[in-house]
């Protein structure tokens, strides 16, 4: 093979690897990042819409749920709210022989659209009665939401127990219209 041919087809294989460099570079690896992009996005989109059609089939379930939500809220009345939750802790407290020793309820506005009673309640009694004690506040349908438990022996032999509660009750403002 002659020297001329000889460079003339390094030269062609030079500017050949050239070309697919440059294609690689600015055609390939672009496409082929937004194609990848637009393939994660269809995925996302399919996934949402999975979503939405399942919401709507349990569309009546859901909007069923939240309303009996709302309706067991606190009413807007400060110091009826106060005697209801109060009047539940009697009831709860006859119900599974615990001794209430003191509620301290508070109210606090945490946003536009709801406030919140916060209540620490001590209690004493036996373990049986404590648990049974948790479980009727746990088990009311009232807006009730158990923060913090505590629970320290009394005496030595651990039959009597104080149980100090830290409970947030829910308000839900209307919406105006």
């Amino acid at each position: 093979m002659k020297i001329e041919s000889r460079q003339q087809l390094l030269l062609v294989l030079a500017i050949a690897a050239a070309v697919l460099f440059a294609g690689d570079r600015l055609l390939y690896e672009p496409l082929s990042k937004w194609w990848k992009a637009r393939s994660d996005r269809i995925v996302a989109l399919r996934r949402q819409m999975d979503h939405g059609r399942l919401l709507i089939q349990r569309e009546q379930s859901l909007r069923s749920r939240w309303e009996q939500m709302r309706t067991n809220t606190l009413p807007d009345n400060t110091s009826l709210a106060e005697q209801q939750v109060l009047k539940a802790f009697d009831g709860w407290s006859r119900e599974s022989g615990v001794t209430v020793i003191g509620i301290t309820p508070q109210w606090k506005d945490d946003a536009d659209d709801y406030r919140t009673l916060n209540c620490r309640v001590e209690a004493t009694g036996d373990l049986e009665a404590l648990s049974r004690f948790l479980y009727d506040i746990e088990e009311d349908p009232m807006a009730l939401k158990l923060d913090s438990v505590e629970l320290s022996a009394r005496d030595n032999s651990g039959q009597q127990l104080t149980l100090g509660l830290q409970i947030s009750g829910l308000y839900l403002v209307p919406p105006a219209e």
